[in-house]
């Protein structure tokens, strides 16, 4: 569904207070199913609102990753046009600030993509939390290192450094209980009719109405708005960390990134930065568009 099909409505908006939701509903009052492919750039390119997203309202919702829809864009390199993808990827960098460098299918081609999913779903096996940091280590292995992450290798540096038990990974990574999980997936795919990622699908768990989706990525204030109209009020956002702590959360972000939660401009957050670095608090990360930061403990 698209955004135009979403149809807020806020003449219907109530005067509920914050209060009021957590005593009604408890503190997690939202679900948002966010369906992704692990190759697919504009899911990379989510990754900034996300986080402003989970900063300001985070205290109101939790975060299911669905690896739905999946593998499009091996579908388009296995058509013999790995330039076109190539393409592709560099016009999303270009165009979001996040960088994800074609140059991958011309040189080192994801070679099993099956597994990266299952792999994502064997490290979910460990809390969700532990999965979204596995995905996240993917995701820079992936389009800032250009590496092939469905190589065994590489799934186990990245579990390593997801801080998952690497032992239980890799046999989860076989089990039964990770297939299951991937298969779950696929279903609620289908059941939910998305074709195109990513999407989010958002859930007000204490009522029974269907749930909002939109589909494809769109300026912060649109999924600020859907929060609002499901809450049915416009909460005050969190207080944002200070720059160096948000770099201890993720270890490594983007300019962009911190651009979107903290409302900077690029030269903004160009001179933050390099108060860190200079600090030695920070190191540059080259890469082919935009710039990439990583936390030195």
């Amino acid at each position: 569904m698209s955004w135009n099909q979403v149809g807020l409505r806020d003449e219907n908006r109530t005067n509920t207070s914050e209060k009021d939701v957590y005593l009604e509903f408890g503190p997690k009052p939202i679900e948002m199913y966010v369906f992704i492919d692990p190759l697919c750039p504009e899911c990379w390119s989510l990754e900034p609102l996300l986080k402003k997203l989970s900063i300001e309202y985070g205290r109101f919702f939790t975060v299911r990753a669905i690896v739905g829809n999946l593998n499009k864009s091996f579908e388009v390199h296995n058509t013999s046009n790995p330039q076109k993808l190539k393409e592709d990827w560099d016009r999303v960098a270009k165009r979001t600030g996040m960088s994800c460098d074609g140059d991958l299918w011309l040189e080192k081609p994801i070679t099993c993509p099956w597994k990266i999913s299952l792999a994502v779903k064997a490290a979910e096996i460990q809390g969700n939390r532990a999965g979204k940091t596995f995905l996240r280590k993917l995701q820079e292995k992936l389009f800032i290192n250009k590496l092939d992450i469905s190589n065994e290798d590489v799934l186990m540096r990245a579990a390593d450094e997801a801080n998952l038990d690497t032992e239980e990974f890799a046999e989860d990574l076989l089990s039964s209980t990770a297939r299951k999980a991937f298969q779950c997936d696929i279903q609620l795919t289908r059941e939910m009719e998305i074709s195109h990622t990513p999407t989010i699908v958002f859930f007000n768990q204490a009522t029974d109405e269907q749930g909002i989706k939109i589909a494809g990525l769109y300026p912060y204030e649109v999924y600020e708005r859907i929060l609002q109209e499901i809450l049915q009020m416009n909460p005050i956002p969190s207080e944002k960390p200070p720059l160096e702590t948000f770099l201890q959360m993720y270890n490594v972000v983007a300019s962009q990134e911190i651009s979107t939660v903290y409302d900077w401009t690029p030269t903004k957050t160009e001179k933050e930065m390099k108060k860190l670095q200079f600090k030695q608090k920070a190191q540059r990360i080259p890469v082919k568009y935009g710039t990439f930061w990583k936390y030195n403990y």
